[in-house]
Formats: structure tokens, sequence, C-alpha cells
């Protein structure tokens, strides 16, 4: 795609703009009667086994073309690269990719929001024509041989159209979340084969909950996603096991210390992907370079050990027997794969780490067992279970989902003895990784933007009421030399609780209390006094863009039930007056209808 393509789009642009002409009567079925609701989700679901069945086949195509390898081989098993100058391909993807973020900034369409994002802050609503350029950011990212999956593609583009597919119908908030749940949990499902997997992935990680209500719509989704892509000719992500799986109780102690291991690891490719960025930037490499050169980087790390490319599918398949290899080799290629995940998305490459943070884990679970068993360790667990358990709590810890990651381990290696290990290693990777860090790799890149939201719950409705949009702007104010007994005067008892006053330039100084200058103590004409030595609440104040939760946090810190809003800190110019009781009752009733959402009340 070139850079006039993308930078010329009214085309693209026109997307947004787009509403879809839904008939009258059908959006009244959809909106008033859950089975169409599970109807809708149902063409979702379906839509998305298309897509993924594209997806996947584009992508195979390109690494058939670039790397000149055979339709049945898999970028990341092979033992060495097929052509001399196949180390170069990711630079020339890079190249690619430079080109499309330059016609991106050109076209204005930096704020992409991805599902978890939408459905946290936007009430569901995505771009579409954004979520087009992620997923073809993500397929020539992948296409090339950058250490990123596609996943973040599939969820993408699916969760954008039934966004937009549900504005068309003209959904409530909580329905149009559940379907933007829909979207990207279809495509996880297409994509691996495993519907509890892609439905988990939908209530854990989009949605923020389970609840009642999604049940039959994100069910119905991904079982239609998997049955279309198998209609297709999709190859799900099966993981076949060589030797069965050998777990004993007595191996979970080890396991659990292989979990916590995984979790630190998971946080030091978390932090090393920041850590790339940085050194970017602190380099003043120009933005359109950064990927070119990482890219060089990538295929440097590539003519080393080929493994390293692409999310790394073919190497899984490697991990996954019984056999130990030399701990040395073994340790390299943790390394390296974990390196080239880093500078593909450190230095601009797009996509996601769902089944690179599976490859890595299945790599530390391997490195553990083989370890154990060189110590000749008595904890030394068998091999495939250390393999399989490593995978689930490397996932947990960077992509998140305990119960999403189980889910896959079991469903797509068939593997229900080891149920209690998977279970237990998903527990203890998601709890050290919040307690040490606190984010899973999504919300930690939302954080390093400013943003605090820690899940897909929706917060938008709290942010939204804000401090502008609920404060009272008819306040009086007083100049702080007026007298007290003119301050009486014009205000009398009972008039108001209180006025706030400003200098001569009009900046807020503090707030009077009309009360305490009526005290009879103080009723005295004779007075010199002026009303600027008897002001409260000097330091405490509210801007507009505060939302309400910050707004009653400021109230109890300033143990007051009235705030004035002054514009800014720095001009501190007087907009208005917000109470704590109103603030109060608009915040309760945003959590009463946030709660009957998620127990499907709002009707």
């Amino acid at each position: 795609m070139s850079t006039d393509e993308i930078s010329a789009a009214p085309s693209i642009k026109a997307l947004d703009n787009f509403r879809l002409a839904v008939p009258e009567r059908l959006r009244a079925l959809v909106r008033g009667r859950e089975v169409w609701l599970v109807v809708l989700a149902a063409a979702i679901g379906c839509f998305a086994g298309l897509s993924v069945v594209a997806i996947n086949a584009t992508v195979a195509l390109m690494h058939e073309l670039l790397f000149q390898i055979d339709v049945d081989q898999r970028l990341s098993a092979l033992d060495q690269l097929p052509s001399s100058f196949g180390f170069l391909v990711p630079a020339l993807g890079g190249v690619v990719i430079a080109a499309i973020g330059y016609g991106v900034r050109r076209a204005k369409l930096t704020n992409i929001v991805d599902p978890i994002e939408a459905n946290a802050l936007h009430g569901g609503r995505m771009s579409l024509r954004g979520s087009i350029v992620v997923t073809v950011q993500t397929i020539v990212s992948n296409g090339f041989g950058a250490s990123v999956g596609l996943e973040a593609g599939y969820t993408q583009w699916v969760a954008g159209v039934a966004s937009r597919l549900g504005i068309g119908f003209r959904l409530r908030r909580a329905d149009l979340r559940m379907l933007v749940g829909c979207g990207a949990a279809s495509a996880i499902a297409a994509a691996f084969g495993a519907p509890l997997t892609g439905a988990f992935y939908g209530f854990e990680l989009i949605i923020g909950t389970y609840t009642a209500a999604a049940l039959a719509p994100v069910l119905t989704a991904s079982i239609a996603g998997v049955l279309v892509a198998h209609v297709f000719g999709a190859e799900p992500y099966s993981i076949a096991l060589a030797t069965p799986s050998t777990f004993h109780n007595s191996d979970l102690p080890a396991l659990l210390l292989l979990a916590l291991g995984c979790a630190g690891i998971g946080i030091l490719i978390m932090r090393g992907v920041t850590a790339t960025e940085v050194v970017f930037r602190r380099a003043a490499i120009p933005t359109t370079l950064r990927p070119v050169l990482g890219g060089l980087v990538i295929g440097g790390l590539a003519a080393v050990n080929p493994h390293v490319l692409s999310s790394g599918h073919g190497g899984l398949s490697l991990m996954l027997d019984s056999a130990l290899p030399a701990l040395w080799p073994l340790f390299v290629l943790l390394v390296l794969k974990a390196a080239a995940s880093a500078v593909s998305l450190g230095s601009g490459f797009r996509g996601g780490l769902f089944f690179a943070s599976l490859y890595l884990g299945a790599l530390a679970g391997k490195l553990f067992a083989a370890a154990t068993a060189a110590m000749h360790l008595s904890l030394a667990p068998d091999p495939l279970v250390a393999t399989i358990v490593g995978m689930t709590s490397m996932a947990v810890a960077i992509v998140g989902g305990p119960l999403t990651m189980a889910f896959l381990a079991l469903e797509t290696t068939g593997d229900v003895p080891i149920t209690l290990a998977v279970l237990a290693a998903a527990v203890v990777s998601s709890v050290t990784v919040r307690e040490l860090f606190g984010y899973s790799f999504t919300t930690w890149r939302m954080h390093l933007r400013g943003e605090t939201i820690r899940s897909a719950h929706d917060v938008g409705r709290i942010r939204s009421l804000t401090v502008g949009t609920l404060m009272r702007r008819d306040v009086r104010t007083v100049l702080a030399d007026t007298r007290l007994a003119a301050f009486r005067r014009d205000f009398p008892l009972g008039s108001t609780q209180r006025v706030i006053v400003v200098d001569g330039a009009g900046r807020y100084l503090g707030i009077a209390l009309v009360p305490e200058i009526h005290a009879p103590e103080l009723v005295d004409d004779a007075d010199p006094r002026v009303i600027a030595d008897f002001v409260h609440y000097q330091r405490q104040f509210l801007t507009p863009e505060l939302n309400v939760k910050d707004a009653m946090r400021l109230f109890d810190d300033a143990e007051s039930d009235a705030l004035a809003v002054v514009d800014t800190r720095a001009t501190r110019r007087v907009l208005g007056l917000l109470t704590e009781q109103h603030a109060l009752r608009r915040y309760s009733e945003e959590l009463d209808r946030a709660r009957r959402d998620i127990v499907g009340e709002n009707g």
C-alpha cells in the first residue's frame, strides 16, 4: 500500500461517517428481543471466521513469496533462512510500515483505540478506518517476519466491524460493548479453533466481566466463528502432543515456581518494549527510520536463529515433545525471541504478543525442566507438563485472562489431567504481575499514553461526568477588599451559604461562608477588617476536566461540601461551583446504571 493511497483518505475516512441503513422494524427487533441480538452475534461470528481465514491465507502467501519457503512450512520452524538475503526481509517490511505510518499521520489517524480501550472509555465505539489501518499494519508486520502475532489484527478488524454494526442498529451502550466483545471473542475462537477460549477472552479482556446476559451472544459468536473457519479450510492452532504428559501432585510446587519465573520474564518483556522505544527516541532516530532499523535487528537475530521470526507457531510445535534439548541453545533462543518481540513492537511494527507469549512460555517451561533435570533435583517436573504450564503462565503475565489461557491450553492440547497445574499456575502468574507490575501488555501501553485504565470495565460513563458538566455557573463573587459590613448588606443571612472571593483581576482567592460572617461577634459596622481575612479553601479548588471520581476525592481531602471551579491552576479564573451532594448523587446514579447493565436489568 503506497503513501498516496493512505493519505488520500476521503474514501477511508468516509467509512466512519457511513451510517448503516437498518430498517426500523429490524432495529426494534434487535433492541427489544434477546434472541435477535444472539442472531446478530452469530452473524459477527461467521464474519470473524471468514476474516481469520483470509488473513491467514494472505500472511502464508507473503511468507512463501518473501522467504521462499514451501507452502507447508512454518517460518519459525526453519533451521536456517532459505535465502541468503532472507535477513533483509524484515527491514523491507520496516520500509512498508514506515510508509503506512507516514500516511496515517497525514490522514490524522494517530488516535486509534483497540477493543479494550473502546469498551472501557467509549462505550464500544470504534473507528472502522482505524481498524483497517491496524489490521493492514499487523498483516504487513507478521508477513515480513516481525516477531508479532496476528491476533491483534483479527480482534481489531472484527471488533471494529461489530462496533459499526451495533451503531447502525443503535444498540444501547451495554449491548454495543457486548457486541464488540462478541467480535473479539469470535476472532480468537476462529483463530485457535477453541470456542471456550474465545468466549472467555471476550469476557475477561474485552467486556471486562462475565454476565448472564452476555453468555448466549458471546458463546454463539465464538462457536459460529470456529464452524465457519473450519468450513473454509482453516487449520486451527491445535497443539499436537507427541507423547502424553505425566503430572503428579508432587510436581505442583515446582510448577508454581515456574509460574513465578514466567511472570517475572513477562514483566521484563513488557518493560523491554518500552526501553526499546526510549532508546530510539533518545538516539533522535526519525520515526520513519525506526521500523527499518528494527527490521535490520530482527533480521540479524533471525540469521542466528530463524525461530525468532513471526509469532512462533512452527517453533512452538517443535517445543512440544518430551525431549530435553541442551540448556545453552534453549536459553539463547529464549533471549533472542524476547529481544525480537521487544524490538519489533518498540521500533514501530504493529501486532500483539498473544501467540509470541505462548511460544516464549513454552521455551521458559522447557528450559526450567531441562535445568532442574540437569541438576538432578527431585522437583524436576515432566518436560511436557512444564512446557504447557510455561505457555499458560507467560501468556497470563503478558496478555492477561487466566481462564482464557487455561482454556486455551486445555482446548488446544486436549490434555485434561494437567488442569490443576494449569489453573494454579495461571492464578500465581496473574497475581504476581498484578502485585509487582499492575498491567497487562495492552493496559501498560495505555498507561504510557497517560491512561489509567487497567481493564475493559466501563469507566467511560464516570469519566464523562466531568466537573465542567456538573458545576453551577450562576455563582456570586465578591472582591477580597470588601468590608464585612458591606458583605453582610449584599449577602444577608439565608440568601446563600457561600460566596467565592476574587481579587481585582478576577482570580480565585477562596470561599467566604455567609453564616460565619453573620456571627454575632462579627456584627460591628465599624469593624475595619475585610472579607479576605475570612476566606477558606484558598488552595482547594476544582478544574473543569476533572471527572466526578477525582472531584469526590478532592472534597474528602478539603473536608468541604462545596468547592469553586476555576479554568486552570495558573490563571484561576472562576467558572462556577460544585457541591459534594450534587456530585455524589450523579455518581451514585451512574454506578447504579452500570450495575443494572452488568446484571442485564436495563431494558
